[in-house]
């Protein structure tokens, strides 16, 4: 089977792009399954109930957050009483939201989805390491296909808990830094691992946000709103396929989509439907 993982959703440009690009890309390759980081999806940070339900709409199986996950607190409803949503499983056992979900793929296969925050650079939050053990120990032993979404600032972190969970789940793959890394790889003990897939919204910007307002305020002090950016929109993720009978995964690779693919995967979209 095929996974794709989304990168950050930014805004409405990486909301938009991800609804008019989804379904043909579903098509092209072919896709059992795609997973989507939603935490910057509302204006920049956070997601709504509005935007979970256009997400799902679109072709987006399931949601991973990340450190903006309460950042709207109109998301709640939607984290108590939706069963393809997580909230990071670092986060403590009183946190609004499921830790893990599990999904069916297109090819009938389920899918154990999980996320989770890193310590380094970031906020403070629970042992990440003995919070998959933990996921690990709850999911049931017949789900082999398991995929997590790593939340995290540091390489160096990234890299740790790919090598901690290899020949464990699937794929371990890195969001947060807005930026896609190259170093998308097959562990020895089959688990698929990126350090970061990047950013689904625009990449004329810093990280996302305009560049004008970040270059003032990082010159002069004065705050400015960091508002989000318009320009170069691209959808960025990462494609992973997996042998169902072992969870082991078989290949990966990176997918970047420009704006000036969109049509063409349009038109597939629609002659496929």
């Amino acid at each position: 089977m095929r996974l794709l993982l989304i990168g950050d959703i930014v805004g409405r440009p990486g909301r938009e792009i991800v609804v008019q690009a989804l379904p043909g890309l579903i098509a092209k390759h072919q896709i059992d399954l795609v997973v989507a980081n939603a935490e910057n999806a509302a204006g920049g940070s956070g997601l709504t109930p509005a935007i979970y339900r256009d997400l799902i709409q679109a072709g987006v199986d399931a949601v991973t957050l990340g450190d903006h996950v309460y950042r709207r607190k109109e998301i709640y409803s939607v984290l108590r009483n939706e069963e393809n949503i997580v909230r990071p499983a670092n986060l403590p056992h009183e946190a609004v939201g499921r830790e893990w979900c599990l999904v069916v793929a297109r090819d009938g296969t389920r899918v154990a989805v999980f996320c989770l925050l890193g310590q380094l650079f970031m906020k403070p939050v629970d042992n990440p390491w003995r919070a998959a053990d933990r996921v690990l120990a709850a999911l049931p032993t017949e789900v082999c296909v398991r995929l997590l979404d790593f939340h995290v600032e540091a390489t160096s972190e990234a890299q740790l808990m790919g090598r901690y969970l290899d020949g464990k789940i699937s794929a371990v793959l890195g969001t947060h830094t807005h930026v896609p890394t190259a170093d998308e790889s097959i562990l020895p003990g089959g688990t698929a691992f990126q350090c970061d897939i990047g950013m689904t919204g625009p990449y004329e910007s810093i990280l996302g946000r305009r560049i004008d307002r970040v270059m003032e305020t990082t010159l002069t002090s004065n705050p400015t709103q960091f508002e989000v950016a318009s320009g170069d929109t691209r959808l960025c993720g990462t494609l992973v396929d997996v042998d169902t009978s072992t969870g082991t995964a078989v290949a990966i690779e990176r997918l970047c989509v420009a704006e000036s693919e969109v049509p063409e995967l349009q038109a597939l979209a629609d002659s496929d439907s």
